[in-house]
């Protein structure tokens, strides 16, 4: 079993990511935390809403645990010593084999920082690290890309579907950017030899893997 450790900005940001990518996680037996860095609104009474959406997806998915800190949307840079802590609090917790967080280069400042921060914690911590996409992010070049068919974008549907405060979530981009952005990454004739079944892709950015061989 491998435990695994998503460290997002806001709630819905590791579900557009990688939703499917977290199901399969849990269908294959690994223990998954999400932790999302804010419940998503600057005002203190929006937070409750956001946080049972983010516990609905959660549940969808399958994950073990849905854990949030009190960082307010939108101030993350002035936060970032705060977001730190968090984030070395929730490793240590966690004790991940596995942490998945925001590529750094993104337009959105909230994602930027929560990626610096987490990456430079998880690199002190944790064998593996990987980043993975979000609409925002700028120059980011995959070197991983998680293959899977219609039952599991279905569920990622269906996760997506709960946050319905999120007027701007619109699942038919989405749905149609997952059929075919890894056909930018990967040479047709790989392609041609995969499952056709398996039509929709998330991307992501390998950190750091560590392989331990078995062998003394």
């Amino acid at each position: 079993m491998t435990a695994v450790l998503v460290v997002a900005a806001h709630p819905d940001d590791a579900e557009l990511a990688m939703a499917m990518r977290i199901h399969a996680h849990v269908r294959a037996g690994d223990a998954v935390r999400v932790h999302c860095l804010t419940t998503g609104t600057p005002d203190p009474d929006g937070a409750e809403p956001r946080r049972r959406e983010a516990l609905r997806a959660g549940a969808v998915l399958g994950v073990g645990a849905y854990t949030f800190s009190p960082v307010p949307d939108t101030r993350f840079v002035e936060h970032r010593a705060l977001i730190h802590d968090e984030v070395t609090a929730v490793i240590e917790d966690a004790r991940p084999d596995l942490v998945y967080t925001h590529f750094p280069h993104d337009q959105h400042l909230d994602h930027r920082v929560a990626g610096e921060e987490t990456t430079a914690v998880a690199l002190a911590h944790v064998r593996a690290l990987t980043h993975f996409r979000s609409p925002y992010s700028t120059g980011f070049d995959p070197t991983s890309f998680f293959l899977a068919g219609g039952e599991l974008m279905a569920i990622k549907v269906e996760a997506l579907a709960c946050f319905g405060s999120q007027a701007q979530l619109d699942m038919r981009v989405f749905h149609d950017l997952a059929e075919v952005a890894h056909h930018q990454h990967v040479h047709r004739r790989v392609l041609d030899a995969v499952d056709p079944g398996l039509r929709y892709a998330e991307s992501f950015r390998i950190v750091r893997e560590l392989h331990l061989s078995e062998v003394d």
